[in-house]
This record gives structure tokens, sequence and C-alpha cells, in this order.
């Protein structure tokens, strides 16, 4: 069975951005390294640690978490949707 949308075939990525602001979050795992690029002067882990992240649909950061679990439920909490980026 084949699913039709009418979904356009061609979406920029600051569309997307905006079809989700305010509604869906993405989680992402990063390094302490890449949280001190993503949350700048936020807090300081150290650079080989592991931690969850929750960004707004247009890339904002707004959490961390020590786990997948924390960020789900943060997303929830603020009413959003949480998705995954791999």
């Amino acid at each position: 069975m084949r699913h039709e949308t009418n979904f356009p075939s061609s979406v920029t990525p600051d569309e997307l951005a905006r079809m989700g602001a305010g509604r869906v979050a993405y989680m992402r795992c990063l390094t302490g390294r890449e949280i001190a690029e993503a949350f700048p002067g936020s807090i300081e882990i150290e650079p080989d640690a592991t931690v969850w992240a929750l960004f707004g649909a247009d890339g904002t950061p707004l959490a961390i978490a020590d786990d997948a679990g924390g960020a789900l439920s943060t997303a929830f909490q603020n009413d959003l949707t949480p998705v995954t980026v791999h």
C-alpha cells in the first residue's frame, strides 16, 4: 500500500524549522566538546563525556540531560514532541 501526502517535494531547512517551531524538539547525544560549542558559556563538561541535548526545531539549544530519558522528560514537560537525530 502506498501512502500519499500533500507534503511539498522540496523543503528548505528554514521552512522545516518554522514548521516545528514551538511544537517539535530534537534530541541528540553529544560529547562535552560539542556541548561547549552548542551551549557556549552554559556549563563545563569533560570534553570526552557524553550527554543528551534538546534543541528547538530551529536549532536553538534548550536543555542538557545526563541521559536520553532526561531529555525526553524535558521535552514532554514543555509540551514538545521529541524526535531523535542520528
